[in-house]
């Protein structure tokens, strides 16, 4: 098997929440909204279309034709503002399996991509899309199964809803929960399951437990969670490796770097989340070249 196909390789493309907020004091971590790619056994999955996804739209046109699965956790405009934006879903031959769930509305993902791109929104219709485009009404809490991958999902704590992913793969995890917020009395089961043991456990900390508790611009009933809560449900699950995302657009580099100081002292096996970010997991009973591949690597 080539190092190509025995690999989990999760990289980040878009870190920033609610807004893309470019500029000079947000260069280190990046301006652009969520979008996570991860290659595992073969497969490309997408999470999200921030505008990160124009991003590793630039870098996949090197590499077409281009096959990809892509997952939303919801379709709040920092999660899909990317899509239109994505070169390779304008190219034939390009095809890409698209997975969300139904709205509280009603309305399926294909609708509320479809809709964004309408007038006057936008002056191309999705349709005009050259490439393969094929929608999936996902079922909360039933896994799907993408070769020998295994993605489970389960609803978040987020106004009109959100859905939170579990990416499992020749013994090995990377759970990916984004948007939600914490409960002030227990913790959410639902975090708990997808995040349980897990290698990597990406969470929406955009905020600081002073900010969310503040007595002057209160962030309770907003939809996110803080580090702090990050780090009690990372040691809590058990999980190996914490990533920080979602950041607030108003925290600029020197903030979030005094962020990671602070959770790498209550987690030390922790990392801010910033654009070019690479984790990759090889397992290495199956590789027959996993030395040349860790060195490229970051340990878990």
């Amino acid at each position: 098997m080539s190092v190509k196909q025995n690999q989990f390789t999760v990289q980040f493309w878009g870190v920033r929440g609610s807004i893309a907020s470019p500029g000079a004091e947000t260069v280190r971590y990046g301006g652009n909204t969520p979008c996570v790619e991860m290659r595992v056994g073969g497969h490309r999955l997408i999470f999200d279309g921030g505008t990160g996804l124009r991003v590793l739209g630039q870098s996949l046109m090197s590499q077409m034709p281009v096959k990809a699965h892509m997952f939303f956790t919801h379709t709040h405009w920092d999660h899909i503002q990317g899509f239109p934006f994505f070169v390779p879903a304008f190219v034939k031959n390009n095809c890409f399996y698209i997975y969300g769930a139904v709205a509280p509305n009603g309305a399926t993902i294909q609708q509320r991509l479809n809709d964004q791109m309408l007038n006057p929104n936008f002056p191309v219709p999705l349709q005009v899309m050259g490439a393969e485009l094929k929608f999936f009404d996902l079922e909360i809490s039933q896994p799907i199964k993408i070769g020998d991958i295994v993605i489970e999902n389960a609803l978040l704590n987020h106004p009109g809803e959100a859905v939170g992913y579990r990416v499992n793969w020749q013994g090995y995890t990377a759970a990916y929960v984004t948007d939600t917020e914490h409960f002030p009395d227990r913790f959410d089961e639902n975090v708990l399951f997808l995040a349980r043991q897990a290698d990597v456990l990406i969470y929406d900390a955009t905020y600081t437990d002073e900010e969310y508790y503040s007595d002057k611009s209160s962030k309770i009933g907003w939809g996110h969670s803080t580090w702090q809560e990050a780090v009690k449900i990372a040691t809590v699950a058990q999980v190996k490796k914490l990533v920080i995302f979602h950041h607030d657009p108003i925290h600029n580099d020197d903030f979030l770097d005094k962020v990671g100081e602070r959770v790498a002292e209550k987690f030390p096996n922790s990392l801010m989340a910033r654009e070019g970010l690479s984790i990759q997991l090889i397992p290495p009973s199956n590789s027959e070249d996993n030395n040349s591949a860790v060195k490229h690597s970051k340990k878990i």
